[in-house]
């Protein structure tokens, strides 16, 4: 957090200058008053002490008055006769002349008038002063001046009291205009970004105006976080509380080289301000802190501590102190300080984007806000170094000496090759405090789990013995990685020097490594066959066990695997290098302490005849061969994942680790195993399995199954009866199953079940027991459209039965009892006018309502009742003709080819009301606002003051502070598409960049067969309330804004995957949207021209040179007239 450059404010290296005559008082009234200060932890300079031997000493005075904040100037009864002393004198009001210093006059054998008058004894010094100086009595009189001067502030004058009461009178004074000064200092914080708030948090902790307690506050965080700055700028700040301080820095450190002695030495040394002091050993040092500081109030600071017995030896205990007493430690082990039981635990978060971008440009630019020509630059290096102020500060250093654009983006594109060293260095310290054990998880969770679910990486962890439970809290509590949304998460540069630190295994040979992530790596191995050399030995023999992979015969060929390998994980994600390449099996085969193996779309050279025994997590995308290895014995794997696999039929023996399975869009697989050998399963995944037919009856016994996913299962005509006991079951997905007429009937004894999605089936009825599903949240029917069985009609009961209803018709009326529904997805179901419930708000949880491509004309007024409404998608519901009221806190609204929809509530009314509600609609060729303002017809209307051609739009907007005014709403972006006919489903997305900003993707999706006629227009409006922070720092405010518009339109393909088409969009229009705009829109007899020039000063875009283009129309980036 730390920047370094020169400081515009004075800072003082002193807190008081003693200025008096040696040979009156140095030894007496002086000495006491320089003890009393010093103990008091006030930083004193006093001549005879500080001036080192041989230096010329005048020079050396001069300097000392000039960093010192306060002067005591003891007038003495010779103090007048020393031209040393009056040169001090003359110096030290030259400082106060200036601001730059407080002076107080303290009269100890001499009467205040004499000093102010210059009688008496000073009358005779001041005469024998001008004899000698006679030639130059101009000095003389600027002696007197000087005398006068301070003679005449207010002071302390001894008279007939008692020295002791009198010196501590003149310290608390000191003291107490120090504590007042502190408070105001901006030094402290001047050159610390981001410090100030976080300094008013640990004030709130300290609590120092409270004097009845002695507190222990911890400070922890991850490595260069900033601990010990912040714990560096409390103390500065608050040590002028307390009568003694100590900031004991690098503790580890200083502990290791020297041992704690050195460290109780100094802690005794500073708080008493005695240099004396000797500790002969650890144990006498704890005494004498106890003894020595139990009456007095300190402040002590232990910076980077990292063992227990380090604060049992330097703060044991708290009545080691006296009331008002504070200790705060630094450390990166949140479990140590829970250990010692501090009352408080401060956990330094990383700096924000805004902090973040000033603390690199101190360094990098010795500015708040990065030249023009090098934001792009300057947010790469922010978001590469994700907030950590010691990334930060190093790379700021380090790219402050390059002044080319060009050379930054070499070193940017070297520092992801080749990080920082100093900075890995800095972190892997925490690293070297962990044991073999911990070491290994993290390596693991650096090279392979980062974001993964933490239940699934505590699994792999145990079935290999690293105890996570206790070593993934230790990491969580030593800020190597943190838990957030039930995901394993780390720092960047945490998991780069982690990496690094594999690499350094073998730095020439990546097949003698223990781990292998880039995919050059992988490659190189898998290609060229570099792993150590290992004998497969063949062993024949027949045998009637069974083995946990089908075999054609009895006779086994079974292959020992001789010789020793380092490789224990590989993860190859999808990549183009890997296309054409022929890879060795043999490598894989070679591998016996593999443990990991994540393979996708990789072509083998010969089939592969073994696989590690120690697999606990095996993942091969694209699996080419029907079975696995007959040799095959996996009984430690716990996930298996083999998506578009060639597999026909798994094992039948048991694997009782198995947590989970993903099979999916594996066409050739018949049957599923016999879940008897896999009791502990809690995933299946067969979405896309088109030739499975049956589900096998021993599922029932899954006691702990969640997920279940048979997706687009299309032989699947039947499920299972004990397929209701599963009591866990969470997620059931059975959509485009459409052979599955009926759900078992005691389904409902599922009592746990939370999403169910019976779309495209030829499901027409819920078993009778679906009121049992209280904690039911999301339920889909999306394209049930089969006629309703007549035993239906005697289940519900209507006011007014429409003619052959739907099912979902009769459905609708019984779901209400679930009260805990929060989407709910009528999609293509084919409803027709009347046949959704009059009283939508049945359902008091719902959040999302999808009602996509129906007949009706309109939709119940009830539903503005759904107050917790957010997403409303009406999308290709062709017949409908208008919109009621919609709900107070609805964000999105979908009314994409709705061609008959005429009207719309002021399309931005309730936007100004919510602030948060985006729209989205296109092929609504009828569509007006309800005054006719806007057309959403055949052309880019006029009301979008901005037009331009191309598949993209860019513009320069005016700086974000014109355009975040509390009247702005947000931007409305309008699309014009060319005649596009999708043979399947297809997918429209528009890309929102904002330079600076984070980016935002919007999607609509069209079912197969979607036509878009020409001249359809794509509006989507960005309501304000959405919009990400800036990653730009204050200043940029001020500079132009960048934004960028893109679209794509992709068609999905038999592959199930989207591909990109060559239609484009033909124009664009674009409009920031003011709250004024409602007002006029809300006037029946308001024109649109009029309209337009409602905000000519606020909806100026700017050309490169930044230059105000008039509102007109534009092609490609904004460019003047």
């Amino acid at each position: 957090m730390a920047a370094s450059y020169s400081r515009t404010t004075t800072r003082w290296k002193y807190d008081v200058f003693l200025s008096f005559r040696g040979e009156d008082t140095r030894k007496s009234f002086t000495d006491h008053l320089y003890t009393a200060l010093c103990h008091r932890g006030v930083i004193t300079f006093r001549d005879d002490q500080e001036l080192e031997r041989g230096n010329e000493i005048s020079r050396e005075l001069l300097q000392a008055i000039q960093d010192s904040r306060f002067s005591v100037i003891v007038f003495s009864r010779n103090y007048t006769s020393s031209t040393w002393c009056l040169n001090e004198l003359v110096k030290i009001v030259e400082c106060m002349k200036q601001g730059r210093q407080t002076v107080i006059p303290v009269f100890y054998d001499v009467d205040p008038s004499e000093v102010r008058n210059q009688t008496g004894r000073l009358q005779q010094a001041f005469a024998d002063h001008e004899e000698v100086f006679k030639d130059n009595i101009e000095k003389v009189q600027t002696w007197r001046i000087a005398m006068k001067l301070v003679a005449n502030l207010s002071g302390w004058d001894l008279q007939d009291r008692h020295e002791s009461e009198f010196i501590q009178g003149i310290v608390e004074e000191i003291v107490c205009k120090l504590r007042k000064s502190s408070y105001s200092m901006s030094w402290v914080t001047e050159n610390l970004v981001g410090m100030d708030w976080r300094l008013e948090e640990m004030s709130l902790y300290l609590g120092v105006e409270q004097l009845n307690d002695v507190r222990v506050i911890g400070i922890c965080g991850m490595g260069g976080i900033g601990k010990t700055t912040i714990a560096r700028a409390v103390y500065e700040k608050m040590l002028g509380h307390f009568e003694g301080s100590s900031f004991l820095a690098n503790v580890r450190e200083v502990e290791e080289k020297h041992g704690l002695v050195r460290l109780q030495e100094q802690l005794l040394s500073d708080t008493l301000m005695d240099r004396r002091t000797k500790i002969s050993d650890v144990h006498r040092g704890m005494n004498e802190i106890r003894v020595r500081l139990r009456s007095r109030m300190v402040l002590v600071v232990l910076d980077d501590v990292d063992q227990l017995v380090q604060l049992e030896s330097l703060v044991g205990d708290r009545n080691w102190f006296d009331n008002g007493s504070r200790v705060i430690i630094t450390t990166r082990d949140e479990l140590l300080l829970k250990q010692f039981g501090v009352d408080k635990i401060y956990r330094v978060a990383s700096l924000n984007n805004i902090e973040a971008v000033q603390l690199f440009c101190l360094k990098a630019f010795r500015s708040y806000c990065p030249p023009e020509d090098y934001v792009l630059q300057t947010i790469q290096v922010v978001k590469y170094a994700d907030g950590l102020p010691l990334a930060l500060h190093v790379l700021g250093s380090f790219f402050s000496g390059i002044r080319s654009v060009e050379l930054w983006n070499h070193s940017l594109k070297r520092l992801k090759d080749i990080p920082d060293k100093g900075i890995l260095d800095k972190l892997k310290i925490s690293f070297d405090g962990l044991n073999e054990v911990e070491k290994k998880i993290f390596l693991d969770i650096a090279c392979f789990f980062n974001g993964w679910e933490e239940d699934c990486v505590t699994k792999l962890m145990e079935s290999s013995g690293f105890y996570p439970q206790i070593g993934i809290r230790i990491l969580v509590e030593k800020f190597l990685i943190n838990i957030s949304d039930n995901r394993v998460w780390m720092h960047d540069l945490l998991q780069e020097m982690g990496r690094q630190i594999v690499k350094r295994e073998s730095h020439e040979e990546p097949g003698k490594r223990t781990r292998l992530w880039l995919c050059e790596d992988v490659i190189h191995v898998l290609l060229n066959n570099t792993v150590n050399n290992l004998l497969l030995q063949p062993q024949f023999y027949v045998s009637d066990f069974e083995f946990p992979f089908s075999c054609s015969s009895f006779l086994f060929i079974n292959f020992t695997v001789q010789g020793t390998d380092k490789v224990e994980g590989i993860v190859l994600n999808s990549n183009d290098e890997v296309d054409g390449l022929y890879l060795s099996a043999e490598s894989i085969m070679k591998m016996k302490r593999l443990r990991i193996l994540k393979l996708q779309n990789i072509n083998l050279s010969q089939e592969i005849k073994y696989l590690s025994n120690e697999l606990r997590y095996l993942e091969w995308c694209r699996y080419p061969f029907k079975s696995l290895p007959s040799t095959f014995q996996p009984d430690k794997l716990v996930e298996l994942h083999m998506r578009h696999s060639s597999i026909k039929q798994l094992w039948e023996g048991p694997l009782k680790l198995l947590r989970a399975i993903d099979l999916r869009h594996s066409r050739n697989l018949i049957k599923t195993p016999d879940f008897r050998q896999v009791p502990n399963l809690e995933k299946l995944n067969l979405e896309g399995c088109r030739k499975l037919v049956k589900i096998d009856d021993s599922i029932g016994i899954l006691k702990g199954l969640v997920f279940l996913n048979l997706k687009d299962c299309v032989k699947l005509a039947c499920l299972p009866t004990n397929i209701c006991e599963l009591k866990t079951l969470r997620i059931l997905n059975l959509y485009g199953c459409f052979k599955l007429e009926k759900l078992p009937e005691m389904l409902g004894n599922v009592i746990n079940l939370e999403e169910l999605d019976v779309g495209r089936t030829a499901i027409t009825q819920l078993p009778s027991t679906f009121g049992l599903w209280k904690k039911l949240k999301v339920l889909s029917f999306d394209g049930c459209k089969g006629p309703a069985p007549k035993s239906w009609y005697s289940l519900f009961s209507f006011r007014s039965l429409p003619r052959n209803p739907c099912p979902i018709t009769l459905m609708l009326s019984s779901l209400s009892t679930l009260y805990s529904l929060t989407k709910l997805n009528l999609s293509n179901c084919n409803l027709m006018e009347g046949e959704l419930p009059d009283d939508m708000s049945c359902f008091p949880s719902l959040e999302e309502l999808d009602l996509i491509g129906n007949n009706f004309v309109r939709i119940p007024s009830s539903i503005s009742r759904l107050s917790k409404l957010k997403s409303l998608r009406l999308g290709n519901c062709k017949k409908l003709q208008s919109l009621p009221d919609l709900p107070s806190r609805l964000e999105y609204l979908g009314v994409d080819g709705c061609a008959s929809l005429g009207t719309l509530p002021n399309l931005f009314e309730e936007c100004a009301r919510s602030k948060f509600l985006s729209l989205i609609f296109m092929n609504c060729s009828e569509l007006t606002d309800y005054q006719g303002n806007i057309s959403m017809g055949s052309e880019i209307p006029s009301w979008f003051h901005h037009k331009s051609v191309g598949h993209s739009l860019t513009i320069r907007l005016l700086p974000y502070e014109h355009w975040s005014s509390s009247k702005w709403m947000g931007l409305a972006v309008c699309a014009f598409f060319e005649e596009l006919d999708c043979g399947d489903s297809c997918l429209i997305t528009l890309n929102f960049d904002i330079k600076g900003f984070k980016s935002r993707s919007y999607f609509l999706e069209y079912p197969e067969g979607s036509t878009f006629t020409s001249n359809q227009v794509f509006f989507i409006f960005f309501p304000r309330g959405k919009f990400p922070e800036p990653l730009a720092v204050s200043n940029t405010t001020s500079q132009p804004i960048e934004v960028e518009f893109r679209s794509s339109i992709q068609e999905r393909n038999t592959n199930n995957e989207f591909q990109v088409l060559s239609a484009r969009v033909m124009n664009w229009g674009f409009r920031m949207v003011y709250e004024e705009d409602t007002v006029q829109f809300n006037e029946p007899n308001t024109s649109v021209d009029s309209i337009n020039g409602l905000h000519s000063e606020e909806l100026r875009i700017l050309d490169e040179n930044n230059s105000i283009i008039p509102c007109k129309n534009i092609e490609g980036k904004c460019l003047p007239e």
